[in-house]
């Protein structure tokens, strides 16, 4: 039987699952995080990782390639 969140879209991801959606690393999840470039929420002690902010911080790494480049 599925549930709803089987069904629906994951709203927040733990870091260790942002970071293996990011193939990174979970300690460079929490560096990021550390250097406010990967934002979070945080519900009581948990932080938490939206999916817009995985696609926003995908997209501060695209700009600074091409920034590089």
């Amino acid at each position: 039987m599925a549930t709803v969140a089987d069904a629906a879209e994951q709203l927040l991801y733990r870091p260790e699952e942002a970071a293996k959606a990011l193939r990174i690393g979970r300690s460079m999840v929490y560096e990021e995080i550390r250097l406010g470039r990967l934002h979070t929420v945080r519900i009581g002690r948990r932080r938490l990782v939206p999916p817009e902010y995985i696609a926003q911080y995908v997209e501060l790494l695209k700009r600074e390639a091409e920034a590089t480049a």
